[in-house]
């Protein structure tokens, strides 16, 4: 074997290799999948539908994504417990594509990030994404929260609204106009089954609250809709076409069909077409589904891998999302991810390997065949409500109250900015400048730390007998470009009327090229004014990126010592 084909496979499948090939896989973990899946699949019935419909697409193509993309991923990826589906994070990037583009736009995006994805794990990016500070995903999973929740008006209230305008400030505005004309059966629905999710768990029961909640709603609005009322539902707002020609309401009872993704319509209803010029319209937010798919995957290994005990596989897990996030569009699924709430409850299930995620897409499957008419009798305003809670969890709320009060300033900024832009802006702005930004915020703390001490009147240089003009500073901290002017250009101060003095660095531990560039700007402006430097001590880094820029002592001018006693005393027999 290659050693380019060592490298993929240890990425490729490493979960699935792991859990079912590498240890023992018995009858009884089998019947633990099995019981894990069952659960989490009804689990992600009704969330599949609602997350694709708050994406700006037919109900259906959410239990495509779960069907198709939960069993590819969980058989390519890198983490065992994770199920992958479609999540509410994307709510905010797919909704305005589906908007533009339609579902051909959105499918194609989906195929693009999923290009993108394998590219970061061949790149072997996993573990960078982890360095994306805290207070950069509170900020944005909390801004998408938001967005997510205003979303839901509409249907929570049952507004007569056929559309949200793209600005959030002009969402607002055009909520505002409409809520006096709210209908209050859909919100009574709408409370009822928010009530349901609330309540529900000070039962301590292992059932998940948001199952009773949507059937209680719908009870609900079946018996409001018998008395008159006009509550909106899956049947009434989505429809598809027979093979006979007739209409039939709610979601179609059968397989994703499998179709170029291009080939699906556009938003005026054509099929969308492949371009170059329609690739490049889509790339920016195929990256930022790409970007935010990683993210929120490796987050949800992360989370796992807490409450296992166990160690997922970041490149594998990226390189399980892209072939997922790849194939998935050719049977109608939109961007799919791993979905924290999900994972946890198939772990909590019993789950043992990715078998569980597979049975959790094969319950998808029949629910979808089985159960379509069914299904056909879930009120929009429940559906909202459910998303309600759904972007509430994700917000993390409490951890961005504590982070508000307990946290520094740099950091409140970066969360504060993360936020507003994602709510205001967009969400791949968002991050980008809330990385840029923490980025800026910790060089400047870093450069802050790093100080030069006059140490010449202390006890440990008195004694050594230090001759009349010399002077001894000592350096602590990284020496990088953001330090390196400040530090050497107040060592040039102090020094004005030495006639040398040593530089004391073993507390630097870093130099990079902007520190030897201002390095060596100082040692110019020794050799000039005739005085004399020696650095004593230098740790290995230092030293090394001395070597290789080709720093040599200048005699007369500069020389090194392996330590401060030894250039204390080479000083002394000068």
């Amino acid at each position: 074997m290659s050693h380019r084909a060592h490298l993929f496979s240890l990425r490729f499948a490493h979960a699935f290799r792991e859990a079912c090939l590498d240890e023992r896989y018995s009858g009884r973990r089998l019947l633990r999948d099995v019981l894990a899946g069952l659960t989490v699949g009804i689990i992600a019935i009704p969330l599949a539908m609602a997350l694709a419909i708050a994406s700006g697409v037919a109900p259906q193509y959410g239990l495509y994504t779960a069907i198709v993309a939960g069993c590819v991923i969980a058989l390519t990826g890198g983490s065992r417990f994770s199920i992958s589906g479609p999540t509410a994070a994307f709510v905010v990037i797919l909704y305005p594509v589906a908007q533009q583009y339609g579902l051909g736009g959105l499918l194609l995006a989906t195929l693009m990030s999923g290009v993108l994805l394998i590219i970061m794990a061949l790149m072997r990016l996993g573990r960078f994404i982890e360095y994306i500070p805290e207070s950069v995903t509170l900020g944005f999973t909390g801004g998408i929260a938001v967005v997510i929740a205003t979303l839901q008006v509409p249907d929570f209230f049952g507004l007569p609204l056929a559309g949200l305008p793209e600005p959030y400030w002009d969402k607002l505005s055009a909520l505002a106009q409409a809520l006096p004309a709210l209908d209050a059966m859909s919100t009574l629905v709408a409370g009822t089954t928010l009530a349901v999710m609330l309540l529900w768990p000070r039962l301590n029961t292992p059932i998940p609250a948001h199952l009773p909640a949507v059937v209680v709603g719908s009870l609900l609005a079946l018996l409001l809709n018998a008395g008159g009322a006009s509550i909106d539902t899956i049947g009434s707002r989505f429809s598809f076409l027979l093979p006979d020609g007739s209409v039939g309401a709610g979601i179609p009872p059968v397989l994703p069909e499998l179709a170029w993704p291009w080939q699906r319509p556009d938003a005026g209803g054509e099929p969308l077409g492949l371009s170059w010029s329609m690739v490049r319209e889509l790339l920016p937010s195929a990256f930022a589904i790409a970007m935010l798919g990683a993210i929120e995957s490796l987050l949800c290994a992360v989370v796992l891998d807490g409450m296992t005990g166990r160690r997922h596989s970041a490149n594998s897990e990226l390189m399980g999302q892209g072939i997922g996030n790849l194939v998935t569009p050719f049977f109608g699924g939109i961007t799919a991810t791993a979905a924290i709430a999900r994972s946890a409850a198939n772990y909590r299930a019993g789950a043992e390997s990715p078998v569980s995620a597979v049975v959790h897409s094969l319950v998808i499957l029949l629910a979808l065949i089985s159960l379509a008419g069914v299904l056909a009798y879930l009120p929009m305003p429940a559906m909202a409500a459910l998303l309600v809670i759904v972007a509430w969890n994700m917000s993390e709320a409490p951890k961005a109250v504590h982070l508000l009060k307990t946290a520094p300033r740099s950091d409140i900024l970066v969360f504060l900015t993360c936020f507003s832009l994602t709510v205001i802006l967009d969400m791949v702005i968002a991050i980008t400048t809330g990385v840029l930004l923490a980025a800026v915020l910790f060089m400047r703390e870093m450069a802050q730390m790093t100080r030069v001490t006059d140490i010449t009147n202390s006890k440990r240089i008195g004694g050594a007998g230090l001759p009349e003009g010399w002077r001894v500073f000592k350096i602590n901290g990284p020496l990088f470009f953001a330090a390196a002017d400040r530090v050497f250009g107040e060592l040039a101060s102090l020094s004005q009327e030495a006639r040398g003095f040593i530089l004391y660095m073993d507390g630097v531990t870093v130099l990079d090229a902007g520190g030897l560039s201002a390095m060596n700007k100082l040692i110019s402006t020794c050799q000039r004014d005739g005085t004399e430097v020696v650095l004593a001590d230098l740790q290995y880094q230092p030293l090394r990126a001395l070597a290789r820029a080709g720093v040599k002592p200048i005699d007369g001018v500069s020389r090194f010592c392996p330590s401060l006693d030894k250039a204390l005393a080479s000083v002394g027999r000068r």
